[in-house]
């Protein structure tokens, strides 16, 4: 019997697969499998995972001939999988050694449906521990109390689905928009934190995420962008009344960020993106729009007024806490 499927979605990750899958042989055991999935790679990364088979117990290689993009790929892997568990990697991010078994022990003693995790940030040489945003650590609790308050940072603004395992019988709530090529992880932590039964947090680092790697959607301007509001046109749509206005903070919050950065769009989407933020902005409630403008470093507050120059103003709010 298979108790934990890692999942690896890849793309063109010539340069940094090989640290990931030799993070992978640190972390073997009888009943783990790996299912690599090569989202229609161009460069050799298929010769460096074919170079794994023999030093990888419980490799399973998948392939799309042509970019299915991240959720897809990521959905794939999940198809595929058999483990009591699963979790993710990304190709160019890797694992501490032993890290995968002690993940197992958790979620086995906490008896939860998901667990999620710190990570260690990459960029060159140095290392940054970042937590998850949840001090209720080693016991677990219902994933809707993970959800507010709305004006500090929660479990729903740490979306990234390689911190954390999670049980494989919840089905559907684990699979991704497929329509999305970015931004597909936050409707995904909404459903879950809205519809899993148990959660838990501990203070366990093991996966380093590399950052500012070259190609990473992160660092591309391009139409993959604007499915950031498709997803949360999806986050909007299915989200409770009582959390509605933490998602707007959400979305508010990193609209404004995407528009910081808007110099990486070309002039014609860089129109659509804005005039396409702007008419969702208005379709949410005006008064938590408003709070949520008001709750913003003054830089960001002034990024969204400029976009929505009819935006009233919000009270005073002494800024607490603000999201990326």
């Amino acid at each position: 019997m298979i108790t934990l499927s890692v999942v690896v979605p890849v793309r063109d990750g010539e340069r940094h697969i090989a640290d990931a899958l030799t993070s992978l042989c640190r972390n073997t055991r009888h009943d783990f499998e790996f299912i690599v999935v090569d989202d229609g790679s161009v460069d050799g990364t298929g010769e460096v995972v074919s170079d794994f088979a023999g030093e990888l117990p419980g490799l399973t290689v998948l392939r799309n001939e042509a970019p299915a993009g991240l959720a897809d790929a990521r959905n794939a892997g999940l198809s595929a999988a058999t483990g009591r568990y699963v979790t993710f990697l990304d190709g160019d991010d890797w694992l501490a050694p032993g890290y995968l078994a002690r993940l197992v022990d958790a979620v086995d003693g906490l008896g939860c449906d998901f667990v999620r995790t710190d990570y260690v940030q990459v960029e060159g040489r140095k290392r940054v521990v970042h937590r998850a945003p949840s001090a209720r650590r080693g016991a677990v609790h219902d994933p809707r109390d993970g959800i507010l308050p709305a004006d500090v940072r929660t479990m729903v603004d740490y979306p990234y689905a390689w911190a954390g395992i999670y049980r494989r019988s919840l089905g559907d709530l684990l699979r991704f928009p497929g329509s999305l090529h970015t931004a597909e992880d936050r409707p995904w932590i909404w459903r879950l934190h809205q519809q899993a039964a148990t959660f838990a947090v501990v203070s366990l680092a093991g996966v380093f995420y590399r950052r500012m790697v070259s190609g990473s959607l992160t660092q591309v301007g391009d139409e993959r962008q604007l499915h950031f509001l498709d997803a949360f046109e999806l986050v909007m749509k299915d989200v409770e009344p009582r959390f509605q206005a933490k998602a707007v903070r959400n979305f508010c919050a990193l609209l404004a960020h995407h528009l910081e950065l808007a110099d990486r769009f070309t002039p014609e989407l860089r129109a659509r993106f804005e005039e396409r933020g702007a008419r969702m902005v208005r379709d949410l409630p005006a008064e938590l729009v408003a709070d949520s403008v008001a709750r913003m470093s003054a830089q960001r507050g002034a990024a969204l007024r400029a976009l929505l120059p009819d935006l009233p103003p919000g009270p005073h709010v002494r800024v607490r806490q603000e999201e990326p």
